[in-house]
């Protein structure tokens, strides 16, 4: 899957709120100072070249709608991430982050709490 760039993303994260919506449906999610109709019209297009975005037409003007879900999009994200970042090591990206930004005990305790459960999970599968 293909990465978005940071203002296709902001346009994404709308349309995975909002399900469906026109250009002017979008672009009153934006912050002040909103981007140019035109701008986020374009994005909008981009998308939907690029495989993430569809629209149902009613005349001259379109819905667009999500055709990625932003799990699937998160999942394909964070595993780029980790691979491009962390030599596709998710132990030396949470050994990163648990060392350069500072992670709460609370929160490291959060994680282990998740991760024994994914391990009991996994290990009932096998």
């Amino acid at each position: 899957m293909r990465e978005l760039t940071r203002a296709e993303e902001q346009v994404m994260q709308v349309l995975w709120e909002i399900k469906r919506g026109f250009v002017k449906d979008i672009l009153e999610h934006f912050d002040e100072p909103k981007p140019a109709y035109n701008t986020v019209s374009t994005i909008v297009r981009i998308l939907q070249d690029k495989g993430f975005v569809d629209h149902k037409a009613y005349g001259r003007t379109h819905e667009y709608f999500p055709l990625i879900s932003k799990n699937d999009y998160s999942k394909s994200h964070l595993s780029n991430f980790v691979n491009d970042y962390f030599s596709n090591s998710f132990e030396k990206m949470v050994s990163f982050f648990a060392k350069e930004k500072g992670i709460s005990l609370r929160e490291m305790e959060e994680i282990m709490k998740i991760m024994e459960s994914e391990v009991k999970k996994q290990k009932l599968v096998k």
